[in-house]
């Protein structure tokens, strides 16, 4: 696959002044990617169509590193750190018919790092870190309709910012920190049976890694910071560990192909097929620009179109097959937006 096929471009700076972007969310019925940023209430929309940002209303309470849901036409933004670097129990929504924000019914304790996905129109968080800074087990969900928060079975491990995906009627939670160190459980909550399954944990503890899961139900880790153990210090890692939901197990590592390049803190998403990852944390460390994409068919990474703008930290989304990767860290914030379109010869 030739860089050529791949392009990148840059498309405005948001409306808002710079910042470190802590969430972007997907809003299906605009098809368009918000954004909310740092510890600040300014809302940001970027329309694909008219390739603009537009300020949206600012959201009631200021906050960083909340979680988010779209819930039909409503944006919940849910717990988060205040000004004060407590956690928060602050829940607030945002009708796009209306175009105004609303308080509801508030989390059963203050907590940041909660984890959430949408299921049948019901938010389901799961994790966290309360105010005396230890992770929580709790798993509850949200009733739009009533706004009602109700209680579910706990997952076994207590954990805050793991990564959940929701496949069928499975809600598969994965990884996260316990006191500020990585973990490396993997857990998967049956919806219907309303049980919890402890599965094999990952093959290391890694922080700051890519995740993604692939069309086929797989989940896969690229990369990230590897913890070292005793006297070894933490290392950047190339490698790509795959879970198979349909065998239950982890795929051996003769069966993976590890990345290029060594990156943490990285772009991840799985763009027509491919895995793609862009950008993050090298060794030194330094911002990287590099590119690179797994070719299924050849069973190996290729070099793609470096990003104008070297950066990690950053909020990315893919939206009619294009990645958007937006703001990110190199040294100091960026504002710098960029979009990966590929070539209609370049589908799979």
């Amino acid at each position: 696959m030739s860089s050529t096929g791949r392009v990148w471009r840059g498309f405005p700076t948001a409306a808002s002044t710079t910042r470190c972007l802590s969430w972007a969310a997907r809003c299906t019925c605009w098809e368009a990617a918000m954004l909310q940023g740092g510890l600040c209430s300014a809302v940001d929309l970027y329309s694909p169509e008219e390739d603009r940002w537009i300020s949206l209303p600012p959201m009631p309470t200021p906050r960083a590193g909340a979680a988010v849901a779209v819930l039909g036409k409503q944006l919940l933004v849910v717990g988060g750190v205040g000004e004060d670097q407590s956690p928060l129990k602050v829940v607030e929504i945002y009708n796009t018919e209306e175009g105004r924000w609303r308080k509801r019914s508030a989390l059963r304790e203050a907590l940041m790092g909660l984890s959430i996905s949408v299921k049948d129109g019901r938010a389901l968080a799961v994790g966290g870190m309360g105010a005396d800074l230890l992770p929580r087990s709790i798993l509850q969900q949200y009733d739009l309709r009533k706004d009602v928060w109700a209680l579910l079975p706990p997952m076994p491990t207590p954990r805050y910012d793991a990564n959940t995906h929701l496949l069928a009627n499975k809600l598969y939670v994965t990884g996260g920190r316990h006191c500020k160190r990585p973990v490396k459980a993997f857990e998967v909550y049956d919806t219907e049976m309303r049980s919890w399954t402890t599965l094999p944990t990952m093959p290391c503890k890694r922080s700051y890694g890519g995740i993604i899961w692939d069309p086929d139900g797989r989940l896969c880790l690229l990369g990230g910071l590897r913890q070292g153990g005793g006297h070894q210090s933490s290392k950047f890692t190339k490698n790509v560990n795959i879970f198979d939901s349909n065998q239950g197990c982890w795929l051996k590592s003769d069966e993976t192909v590890a990345m290029k390049t060594k990156r943490a803190d990285l772009c991840a998403a799985s763009l027509r097929g491919r895995m793609v990852v862009a950008g993050g944390l090298g060794h030194e460390p330094t911002a990287l620009d590099t590119v690179e994409a797994f070719h299924p068919q050849k069973k190996k990474w290729e070099s793609l179109s470096p990003m104008a703008f070297p950066r990690c930290s950053t909020s990315f989304i893919v939206t009619r097959d294009r990645l958007l990767v937006v703001g990110g860290v190199n040294q100091v914030p960026s504002s710098a937006n960029e979009i990966l379109y590929i070539k209609e010869e370049e589908y799979l």
